[in-house]
């Protein structure tokens, strides 16, 4: 067990090496770009039976299976290349393991994401929406500078914990297909999980599956990203009361524990109109905020990583 831990450690090590000094893949080698491939074909499969109105039972038992394939597939091939590893020494599994995992977990490219943005409304308006619409899925051109900084803190709080510490989590505490099925979920949940017509299409029963797996996937992950952003704002007295109370006023179960905690920690206003206004009494977002979240998404990580380790080696114990 001890020499599982190791390994699964050193993996995490590794694996963030490599995004700090290499950043992504190649698309061509990215495995969340082949999970996004084969989503994208059982999408189209999917909508081709898709009734334009009421109940639709059929699309959501054919969302399930089209998901269920994946995920099958999913966790045969990291699994697979899981148990070859295992005939390894610790050492050279770590290490080799820690190559597998980088893909499926992206701290660099997040940051840069985002910062990008503050950069890119340094020129203009319009360039920050552009630069915004790379990691949002809603309508930028509707936003002025103060929402655009929003939307982005928004977006670095919320991938946080999909693109960081959910996948992480689920590593150390079930290995590489741990990782792997959450980044299905999750790269299922975006392409699939919305309510409504979405670019023209009818998701609210094919991608109801996706939406609902996600959210089971993402729970637990969610509020410790949300605790740990809470912590990582200290010296500031921020309750957990307070935590879940703005949380709970997004129609996500999972999303708001993350970007309520971005905002008290930042003491900003994140707001989606008509749907939440998060930390209502905090200031409008300013340009120094965005490297300031991005400092206290880093501490965040640096405070949730070493529970996630605990947590793992208490599971190993316990099973």
């Amino acid at each position: 067990m001890l020499e599982w831990l190791a390994s699964s450690v050193l993996a995490v090590l590794v694996a963030w090496l490599i995004d700090l000094w290499l950043g992504e893949p190649s698309p061509r080698w990215h495995p969340v770009v082949w999970i996004g491939h084969y989503l994208q074909r059982a999408g189209d499969w999917l909508q081709s039976g898709v009734r334009t109105g009421g109940e639709d039972w059929f699309s959501f038992w054919r969302g399930a299976a089209a998901w269920g394939l994946g995920a099958l597939l999913v966790l045969l091939v990291a699994g697979t290349l899981q148990w070859l590893l295992s005939w390894l020494p610790w050492t050279w599994a770590g290490v080799l393991l820690g190559v597998l995992l980088k893909p499926l977990f992206s701290w660099r490219m997040l940051t840069d994401e985002v910062a990008a943005v503050e950069t890119a409304l340094e020129q203009s308006l319009h360039d920050g929406q552009q630069q915004l619409a790379r990691i949002v899925s809603r309508d930028v051109t509707v936003l002025d500078a103060v929402q655009v900084r929003e939307s982005a803190l928004e977006s670095l709080s919320e991938n946080l914990n999909d693109s960081v510490i959910a996948p992480l989590f689920w590593f150390l505490l079930l290995g590489l297909p741990g990782a792997a099925l959450f980044r299905f979920a999750d790269t299922a949940d975006s392409m699939w999980g919305y309510r409504g017509i979405y670019r023209g299409r009818r998701w609210e029963w094919a991608g109801k599956w996706a939406a609902r797996a996600d959210d089971v996937l993402a729970w637990l992950p969610a509020r410790l990203t949300g605790i740990g952003l809470l912590l990582a704002a200290w010296p500031r007295r921020l309750r957990l009361s307070v935590l879940r109370r703005e949380a709970a006023q997004t129609p996500s179960p999972n999303s708001g524990w993350p970007m309520a905690a971005m905002a008290l920690g930042l003491d900003v206003q994140l707001r989606k109109p008509g749907v939440y206004t998060l930390h209502a009494a905090g200031a409008q977002a300013q340009p120094g905020h965005v490297p300031q979240a991005i400092r206290l998404a880093q501490r965040a990580v640096a405070m949730v990583l070493p529970g996630l380790v605990g947590l793992a080696w208490l599971t190993g114990i316990l099973t």
